[in-house]
């Protein structure tokens, strides 16, 4: 049994693309903070790591997979925003330039876990404040690292470049899950 341990609708959405079965299971109130001195890289792979630890999966062959991204720019570590205010200043400093989004994952079963993290490379061209205005009234990204979703109305006209995994933005780089999955776990390969 394949769990994932997220309520995030993007990373379920992309977990299905694999064409696996899996059940949603979140244990609330799971402690999300890191060492203030730790590099800016190793963030999303710790939290990751750290959320998997209270889900119990010795003696069971369960799979319980874990993830958390944040964004960073120019050494800014840019997690969800607090309000409509921290959403609008998250994206003005993303804008006109490139940072870069981390997603670390934790992949955990009977015997052990692998765990690792991807980075993206991501350009916004000069956003307007009318363009800000709406993204973040409409759309509410208040539950997104950085405060936007590459999949909505602002990756689409504010997006210039992307290198690396478009997944990885979304919150979960799904080619590397599944080869995890398919060399440690015993998952068969397509």
């Amino acid at each position: 049994m394949i769990i994932l341990a997220s309520n995030s609708p993007r990373r379920k959405e992309l977990l299905s693309g694999l064409g696996i079965d899996f059940r949603v299971l979140v244990i609330p109130g799971i402690d999300e903070s890191y060492p203030a001195d730790m590099p800016a890289e190793e963030i999303a792979e710790y939290i990751a790591t750290k959320k998997s630890v209270p889900y119990q999966v010795e003696g069971t062959d369960n799979i319980v997979i874990t993830a958390d991204t944040v964004v960073v720019c120019e050494g800014e570590v840019m997690g969800k925003p607090a309000d409509e205010a921290d959403a609008r200043r998250m994206l003005r400093r993303l804008s006109g330039r490139t940072h870069q989004v981390y997603t670390g994952v934790c992949i955990k079963r009977s015997g052990g876990e692998k765990h690792f993290s991807v980075c993206t490379d991501v350009t916004f061209k000069e956003l307007s404040d009318g363009e800000i205005q709406h993204y973040v009234e409409v759309y509410k990204p208040f539950d997104k690292a950085g405060a936007y979703g590459i999949q909505e109305w602002i990756g689409y006209v504010g997006i210039t470049g992307i290198r690396g995994s478009y997944y990885n933005v979304m919150g979960l780089p799904v080619q590397r899950v599944y080869e995890v999955l398919v060399c440690s776990s015993g998952l068969p390969r397509r």
